[in-house]
């Protein structure tokens, strides 16, 4: 286990059942956590393809993983690319793929990732530093109703008209704390959650394009399963969970006429993480896992 605790650990390892000469990828490496737990539990001869869009975490999870020699293979790359990337690494089929969606610990105790309102950096949020547009890009560059729709359409923010009006007053913002503080000087504070929260998870998931590469990932993760693999995702917000549920969903339940059913779902509601979890590793109390087994036909969809 790395110094970086993964989120719902045993749990994931039930759902994806690791077993000796199995083949498995890990979409999102970070540190290293699940992936080794699967090779652990996948030895002596099990193999591992560990992705990560962030190279500072690849580089982590590779000092995590270097006791399992040529068993890993650690790839500089997106999920919404696994079937090429399976394909050319000798990972089609796979036996299980994980997901763990969203920003890590590391990543957001880092403030030079701009990840964090808690934390003075600049506004990047870039999960893969070398290509990309930056938050700062976004908040000092868009028209105020594009800036109100952005934050309510990725982070579900009903005061984002208030927000964006408030930015735009405000600019050139060049950090996360003079973003942070707009927003809170906007909003007030209120409860215990934040009032810059939400704007900075729009910001993130549009700067990363997360929606749109979680279902190209989903899609691609699906299609490289071997019969009798699974597929299992972590998500943290709604809008995250909410695609990957009506994926699933729809995979279990082809259209009339169309080709044999395609997964089983094995997580009829999703799989939260105990209290015991949550007390002791709070980014956990969002975690939400889903996940499906694939059988001998897949779905067009």
């Amino acid at each position: 286990m790395t110094g970086h605790e993964p989120v719902l650990y045993e749990e994931v390892m039930a759902m994806l059942a690791p077993r000796s000469g199995g083949t498995y990828v890990d979409g999102t490496v970070n540190g290293g956590g699940h992936a080794v737990g699967l090779l652990q539990r996948s030895g002596p001869d099990g193999r591992l393809l560990a992705l990560d869009v962030d190279q500072q975490a690849l580089e982590t999870a590779r000092g995590a993983l270097t006791e399992f020699g040529p068993r890993v293979s650690l790839v500089h790359g997106s999920f919404a690319d696994l079937g090429a990337i399976a394909e050319r690494c000798g990972f089609y089929p796979a036996d299980g793929v994980l997901l763990d969606l969203g920003v890590s610990t590391m990543q957001l105790s880092d403030p030079q990732r701009g990840f964090s309102f808690q934390l003075e950096g600049p506004l990047d949020m870039r999960l893969d530093g070398s290509k990309g547009t930056t938050a700062a890009k976004l908040v000092n560059a868009l028209p105020e109703d594009e800036l109100a729709d952005l934050l309510y359409q990725y982070g579900e923010e009903r005061r984002s008209r208030r927000i964006a009006r408030a930015i735009v007053k405000a600019r050139p913002l060049r950090t996360t704390t003079e973003l942070a503080n707009v927003v809170m000087r906007a909003l007030g504070r209120r409860g215990r959650i934040h009032p810059a929260t939400r704007t900075f998870l729009a910001l993130r998931i549009v700067v990363n394009d997360e929606l749109e590469v979680l279902a190209r990932g989903l899609e691609q993760a699906v299609g490289i399963l071997a019969p009798g693999g699974r597929l299992a995702v972590i998500a943290f917000q709604s809008l995250e969970d909410r695609i990957v549920k009506r994926y699933f969903r729809r995979l279990a339940k082809p259209e009339e006429g169309g080709p044999a059913l395609a997964v089983s779902v094995l997580t009829r509601k999703p799989v939260r993480p105990s209290e015991a979890e949550r007390g002791r590793n709070p980014a956990s109390r969002s975690a939400k896992l889903r996940c499906i087994e694939r059988l001998a036909s897949i779905a067009t969809v």
